[in-house]
């Protein structure tokens, strides 16, 4: 059975004198003041088959710190491998137990098992500690929104289409390889769909491109013929018709995406329609990507993030939108939110211009926000928002803070793109980011 605590850890496991060392004890001790949120993680670890017999595996408190110093110090599963190896200051503070340094694949397969809720139920209980430590009241907040990147190349038709062709061409390698190298009824088409991908791409005129598309549709619809008879072959080959349901089961998923990829491009080259974003596909990897438009500035493809910081910098909260909401719809549900977690709502609130509107200023006045400022007054007026210019000028110049502290989450904590596979993890990806910026945070303000 998993261990929730190290029990025995080195004698000789150090925090070096160094401002990384430091801040790494500093974390610790905070960690230390949350003992209730190694329950949280275990309830996710449960399900990770430990034996009964032979080693325990990774205690509960070391995953989450493990997980933790990923996201500190951005590194790969292979890098936190050889720094638990290397390190005496990582060695210190993820408390692995005596003799055992975790391989890359343990890492991944157990970090990876912590939800997006626990992460957030983690980031939840930091406020409580702040407050103690007079850190952060929650009584002045600000509001913005950003977006991270799902890990994807820059989506076209075209490209998709190649992608579709080359998976279903891998799927067929692989029932090859499980049927031990018995000849099955299909063909690569790899080659040509890759060329009539690069040819589009090089291509300039509408009519020029439309016949290079019919073509391309052509050997994706012949590449997802071969679904059935392979599968038909497979079946007679294989004695174990599990093997057989389980490749099937991972070919579906696929069709179902480029047959989708197939009618956008359809509707789009061929009957010139203008398809709306919730009805594409962007990936065929990472089917929950979004695109997201603001204003006139670049597109992403990810997810669009509201995310709510304090005074002391901390964020407090953060959602993960599905779509492209606009901003004034999601002003309320934020407020709430902070609601329910505080109790109370703000005494102040600065956000940016894209949230401002009447309804919103009379709901936010209505729940017990004193002064409001947004950044773009939208007709709004100054004494509707504030109670004096003065306060509608600090106000909006605190807002401006969230700026410098979504920049700091993307370059230092990974936030810009999320390299986890599924949006489950995408969003436990997201928070993790979250819950290792505040516990940093923290320690910086609240040094050991």
């Amino acid at each position: 059975m998993r261990e929730k605590r190290t029990v025995q850890s080195s004698i000789f496991h150090f925090f070096a004198d160094h401002e990384i060392g430091r801040e790494l004890q500093a974390i610790s001790n905070g960690l230390d003041s949350h003992p209730e949120i190694l329950e949280l993680v275990a309830a996710d670890l449960q399900e990770v088959k430990v034996n009964d017999c032979g080693r325990k595996g990774l205690p509960v408190e070391s995953v989450l710190r493990c997980a933790i110093l990923k996201q500190y110090r951005q590194v790969s599963y292979e890098e936190l491998a050889f720094y638990l190896l290397d390190s005496h200051s990582f060695q210190a503070f993820a408390r692995l137990p005596l003799e055992i340094i975790p391989k890359k694949a343990v890492l991944q397969r157990t970090i990876s098992r912590i939800s997006d809720v626990t992460w957030e139920k983690i980031n939840q209980a930091l406020p409580g500690h702040a407050k103690a430590a007079g850190v952060e009241r929650g009584q002045v907040i600000r509001l913005d929104s950003t977006a991270t990147d799902s890990n994807i190349h820059e989506p076209s038709d075209s490209s998709l289409l190649w992608d579709g062709v080359r998976v279903l061409t891998r799927l067929f390698e692989q029932a090859r390889e499980l049927s031990g190298g018995e000849s099955l009824p299909c063909r690569s088409h790899c080659r040509r769909a890759k060329r009539r991908m690069c040819s589009i791409r090089h291509t300039r005129g509408r009519n020029k491109k439309a016949a290079l598309y019919q073509d391309l549709i052509q050997v994706t619809r012949m590449s997802l013929s071969y679904i059935e008879p392979v599968y038909q072959a497979l079946a007679g080959l294989l004695a174990d018709p599990a093997t057989c349901t389980a490749w099937l089961t991972e070919v579906e998923h696929y069709r179902v995406l480029i047959e989708r990829v197939i009618e956008q491009t359809e509707r789009r080259v061929f009957h010139g329609e203008k398809v709306p974003a919730r009805e594409k596909s962007f990936s065929l990897f990472e089917a929950h990507t979004d695109i997201i438009v603001k204003g006139s500035r670049d597109i992403q493809y990810g997810h669009k993030l509201n995310l709510m910081t304090g005074q002391s910098g901390l964020v407090l909260d953060v959602m993960i939108e599905a779509g492209n909401p606009a901003d004034t719809e999601r002003f309320l549900p934020m407020l709430n939110r902070h609601i329910q977690h505080y109790g109370k709502a703000p005494r102040q609130m600065a956000v940016d211009g894209g949230y401002a509107s009447k309804d919103n200023l009379k709901e936010a006045k209505a729940k017990g926000v004193k002064d409001m400022a947004f950044h773009k007054k939208k007709g709004l007026k100054v004494e509707e928002m504030a109670k004096s210019d003065w306060v509608y000028r600090k106000l909006r110049n605190f807002r401006a803070g969230i700026e410098a502290g979504i920049s700091y989450l993307k370059r230092c904590f990974g936030l810009r793109r999320c390299n986890w596979k599924g949006l489950e993890h995408f969003k436990a990806y997201v928070w993790s980011a979250v819950v290792t910026h505040n516990m940093v945070r923290l320690a910086r303000l609240k040094p050991a």
